[in-house]
């Protein structure tokens, strides 16, 4: 452990670089630039809340906002997922010239996501406020469930980045798991109306307790419940510490598949 803290610190700006080179090509070429991260959860939740704003209006109070709370934790996890899974193959030819920490580039992908998605923030407070909603200091805690998706990202990025190299059809594979994720997710439907029997498959979602936490803070300005801390820490820790693992294990035969 203390080798790799000192490899990272030792490569730390080029870690910092390739996150800032994801961040500008992200908005490269793009004429709204980072005005399209706040238009574009706005724009989703216009259409969201125009669809099924009447079905649920008798469950979900402020249904804009529990929208774009929902679309910010779901759409950063399946961002950069995505970029982490194809990051390897995407610097193949860089990682065969020199020496670079393989697991920069995923990392980088999930830290460059997780930046441009805080931007998605501004959006959420701009709507609290026009809908006149209470803020207070548990507001401010919000820290806490986007420090938790970003480790669950981190881990779930590392694994999938892995398997990814050996097994290329895994890009196919996991838009369908992402879309079934999705559902699993309460965005923009109330998880009153799930069925008691199968809130286990809910509960097994890394995204939903973090989410619940999320909407306690930011909308009931309220304590998240000791049990969501936990289980959303668990899943935190779980995934990252197996990614980590599995990362380590399987990065020395990149080469051969690249």
């Amino acid at each position: 452990m203390r080798e790799r803290l000192y490899n990272f610190m030792k490569y730390k700006d080029l870690f910092i670089e390739l996150v800032r080179k994801d961040i500008k090509l992200k908005y490269k070429n793009s004429y709204l630039g980072v005005l399209w991260s706040f238009l574009n959860p706005l724009l989703m939740m216009l259409v969201l809340t125009i669809i099924f704003s009447e079905i649920f209006k008798n469950n979900i109070e402020n249904f804009p906002v529990y929208v774009l709370t929902g679309r910010l934790i779901y759409s950063f996890f399946s961002e950069a997922t995505n970029f982490a899974m194809n990051s390897i193959q995407v610097n193949s030819q860089l990682i065969k010239k020199i020496y670079v920490p393989k697991y920069f580039f995923p990392l980088s992908k999930i830290c460059s996501s997780f930046l441009t998605s805080l931007v998605s923030l501004i959006p959420i407070l701009i709507v609290m406020m026009i809908t006149r909603m209470e803020f207070s200091f548990y507001n401010l805690l919000v820290v806490i469930p986007l420090i938790q998706i970003l480790l669950i990202s981190a881990g779930i990025g590392l694994i999938i980045a892995t398997i990814a190299v050996f097994f290329n059809d895994l890009k196919h594979l996991y838009s369908v798991l992402l879309m079934l994720l999705m559902y699993m997710t309460p965005i923009f439907y109330p998880e009153e109306i799930i069925p008691e029997k199968f809130k286990w498959i809910i509960e097994l979602n890394p995204l939903y307790s973090v989410l619940v936490i999320f909407r306690d803070l930011l909308m009931h300005n309220q304590l998240f419940s000791l049990f969501d801390f936990a289980i959303a820490t668990g899943y935190s820790l779980i995934y990252f510490i197996i990614g980590i693992f599995i990362f380590y294990k399987k990065q020395d035969k990149f080469i051969f598949h690249l």
